[in-house]
């Protein structure tokens, strides 16, 4: 199997269920980054370095302009039964994408992504499939549920900060805090406390630099951003359902983008 684009990648036990995610979002016409799916069996030949697979890599991305991310797509990955979300690696600001694909791939044999699959009862060999994508160099990122995940009340939670949404995912920040009506009405926001950014560093990967100090507990997002993230709520429920949805988003000036997309689990009836 070769890499595809991502639109194509369709089927996620060839690409994983983040790769089959996400070409369902671009095929609906979700701001989806442009980005290519490599399938399972790429993946292991990168990682083994044959040296084909390590050319064709190279031949498909060089299409690919700007920075890349480097997303792990692991067959089960994102599903509504497990999302497997902080199990494998993620990689921004990618210069050696063969070396990136790699270390994705090592991550799906980590002690704590092998306990993760004994719990849930994960059976059968891991298969680890893989997305390239442009990166989006965000001024503001973060994530929304489609559905309040503590109260299970039907509502949009959001939760924002400065740069690239990794200063969330790994609780750098103390994130700004929004909840919308599912009309868009804005129900509460709470600003956070948000001394770091996590920002492309010009030799590759990133950095955490400190915010400016008037930012930092400023809020992150206006009425016209919110109003953005609730309008793509409601794409996504007319893409896949109105079913909970998990979304990763990132702004770069007023363009908003969908980064990730997986179904809720967790929350039961």
């Amino acid at each position: 199997m070769s890499p595809v684009s991502l639109a194509h990648a369709g089927d996620p036990h060839r690409f994983g269920g983040k790769a089959a995610q996400l070409a369902a979002a671009q095929r609906a016409g979700l701001p989806v980054p442009e980005g290519l799916a490599l399938p399972h069996d790429f993946v292991d030949a990168v990682a083994r370095a044959e040296s084909g697979a390590l050319a064709e890599l190279a031949t498909h991305c060089g299409a690919l302009a700007g920075p890349l991310a480097v997303r792990s797509s692991a067959i089960g990955e994102d599903g509504a039964a497990a999302s497997f979300a902080g199990q494998h690696a993620t990689l921004l600001n990618v210069r050696d994408v063969a070396t990136a694909v790699t270390e994705v791939w090592r991550s799906a044999h980590s002690d704590s992504a092998r306990g993760y699959r004994q719990r849930i009862g994960a059976a059968g060999p891991v298969r680890m499939g893989v997305v390239v994508q442009r990166l989006v160099p965000a001024d503001v990122a973060g994530v929304m549920f489609t559905r309040n995940p503590v109260t299970r009340a039907d509502e949009l939670v959001i939760e924002a900060g400065w740069g690239l949404g990794e200063a969330i995912v790994q609780g750098l920040v103390v994130p700004d805090f929004f909840r919308l009506a599912r009309d868009g009405a804005l129900l509460e926001r709470r600003a956070g406390v948000k001394e770091l950014a996590v920002r492309r560093h010009p030799e590759g990967e990133t950095e955490q630099v400190a915010v400016e100090p008037h930012l930092v507990e400023s809020l992150s997002l206006c009425d016209a951003k919110l109003a953005a993230l609730a309008a793509l709520a409601a794409r996504c429920d007319a893409a896949f359902g109105a079913v909970p949805h998990d979304i990763e988003w990132a702004f770069e000036g007023d363009a908003l983008y969908l980064l990730q997309r997986r179904p809720v689990t967790g929350l039961g009836a």
